[in-house]
């Protein structure tokens, strides 16, 4: 959350033309204060938000708009469980996940989050160089818990996953879990606020040949993209470079089966494995 709103009051700042320290001496505080405000260091108070706004030109609107995504600061609590166990950069991206109305993925190599089950997560997770032993089973836990935010009845989360082919091929757990596990992904592409797309793998070069990317949307806040490397994470906030990344994820879903027939191939590959 912090890091989303610093996001915001830093691009109203760079439009209004102010530096941090104007911004600071408007109200009132330091400017490194202001500057770990918009890195998202540190949360504003609401009256803070509001005065740089204000300063900054912004339309009543505006302020009220991020305000209101303020005043979801409680949205922060729940992942408290898991906060020793994920480093930072993905602490983030859960936070941010939290409080999108829409997430689209593209999946090249294995499964998403979201759509998995219990066990091909363990799978995915087994002690290796970046998961210690103790803390496989709690990052499984965390996995479903993201998950639920696809079956709530008030604000469900519209998820679109452009995944490859060949990762329904991929036995990841062994035969038993993937069959489990490509059942469940038909179950979930049930859900009227879930695509699962599949790219054939017959299509040859595509724009998403680069690697994996997410782009989340809000209804208070500029879109952002997100792309994972090696013990770390991108995150997107140049509006053009997000675009970029949405353009892609047009062209992949222009090359992709229908969800129907999305669908068709995933119970097909479920119902050959013993």
């Amino acid at each position: 959350m912090r890091w989303l709103i610093g996001v915001e009051l830093a691009r109203y700042r760079k439009r209004s033309g102010e530096t941090l320290a104007a911004a600071a001496k408007a109200i009132g505080c330091s400017p490194s204060l202001v500057g770990h405000f918009e890195k998202g260091m540190y949360f504003p108070q609401p009256q803070q938000i509001a005065g740089l706004l204000e300063f900054y030109g912004a339309p009543t609107w505006d302020i009220d708009r991020l305000a209101s995504l303020c005043g979801r600061a409680d949205q922060r609590t729940w992942l408290a469980p898991w906060v020793d166990v994920i480093p930072d950069w993905l602490r983030t991206f859960v936070g941010l996940e939290g409080l999108a109305i829409r997430e689209i993925t593209y999946a090249p190599l294995v499964l998403p989050a979201l759509v998995q089950t219990s066990e091909y997560a363990v799978a995915m997770t087994s002690p290796s160089s970046r998961v210690r032993p103790d803390q496989g089973e709690r990052l499984v836990s965390l996995r479903m818990e993201r998950q639920q935010r696809l079956f709530c009845e008030t604000s469900p989360l519209h998820l679109t996953a452009l995944i490859e082919e060949s990762v329904l091929d991929r036995p990841i757990g062994g035969t038993a879990i993937m069959k489990e596990q490509l059942e469940r992904l038909v179950t979930i592409s049930e859900l009227p606020n879930v695509e699962v797309l599949i790219v054939p793998t017959v299509v040859g070069r595509h724009d998403g040949l680069e690697g994996r990317f997410t782009v989340l949307d809000f209804d208070e806040a500029q879109s952002i993209g997100y792309v994972e490397i090696p013990d770390g994470a991108v995150y997107v906030q140049d509006q053009e470079q997000v675009g970029a990344y949405s353009h892609n994820a047009e062209a992949l879903r222009s090359v992709a089966l229908s969800q129907a027939e999305s669908a068709k191939a995933v119970r097909a590959r479920a119902d050959a494995l013993a």
